[in-house]
């Protein structure tokens, strides 16, 4: 399976000099850089710890947390296109949203997006709940280890 994430420069800058005033700028952040750029954004869809969470341009401002899932945007008169993201927050101030996530991909294939989904993101984080019990486990036993210690 091909790392889109390698692919901003075809996913990114999609600008017009005058973007409507009545539509949102949408601005996916990682963390060692702009990994894209859209401009004239009639709406998105993002999944939330609490289920799907839509946005348009006249929503409040708010902020939320963004789970591993399937990012939907739609630019003004075309059809919705697809980011796939990893966990990260959303913040909508005004007309601009910013996504900051860990990874992003993009892609035509809705089908393949959500393999990488399933994959990659959902899969890293069973991985990092495990690896935090376990540790969590250590801490424990090291904890009874040394209070056994200082009782005798």
């Amino acid at each position: 399976m091909p790392n889109n994430t390698a692919r901003p420069d075809s996913a990114s800058d999609i600008t017009n000099s005058e973007p409507d005033a009545q539509l949102m700028q949408l601005q996916v952040l990682l963390p060692s850089k702009i990994f894209a750029t859209y401009q004239q954004v009639e709406s998105l869809v993002v999944e939330t710890p609490e289920g799907a969470f839509g946005l348009m341009p006249q929503r409040q401002d708010c902020v939320t947390a963004i789970e591993p899932g399937i990012l939907s945007y739609t630019l003004q008169g075309q059809k919705p296109l697809y980011l796939a993201l990893d966990e990260g927050v959303m913040v909508k101030t005004g007309k601009k949203v910013n996504v900051s996530v860990r990874k992003a991909h993009a892609g035509d294939d809705l089908a393949q997006l959500k393999q990488v989904v399933k994959n990659e993101f959902v899969t890293l984080s069973e991985q990092d709940r495990e690896a935090r019990a376990a540790l969590a486990r250590l801490e424990s036993s090291f904890m009874r280890g040394f209070k056994s210690l200082k009782s005798h």
